[in-house]
């Protein structure tokens, strides 16, 4: 039986939460940047599993924990940890 991959997290921590990135589930489809309403999910430098930028947020402080961009995310990639 294949051991099951670990799914790691990008974090970056900010006042009122975390932003928990897993790289190997974002597909690069930008919705929770459009959806983002203080507008700090932006588009990282470093590619994701299937060839397309992945994203990052831009000043994690200013996050206010709503967390829309966890729920607009088809593939879960987006986790959220309020403080």
């Amino acid at each position: 039986m294949a051991e099951a991959a670990k799914k790691i997290a990008l974090t970056q921590d900010g006042k009122k939460a975390s932003f928990n990135l897993f790289p190997e589930l974002c597909k690069g489809c930008g919705l929770c940047m459009q959806k983002c309403p203080v507008n700090i999910i932006v588009w990282s430098t470093d590619l994701g599993v299937y060839g397309t930028p992945s994203v990052c947020t831009n000043d994690q402080d200013k996050c206010i924990a709503c967390k829309t961009c966890e729920m607009v995310c088809p593939d879960a990639a987006i986790r959220i940890v309020k403080k």
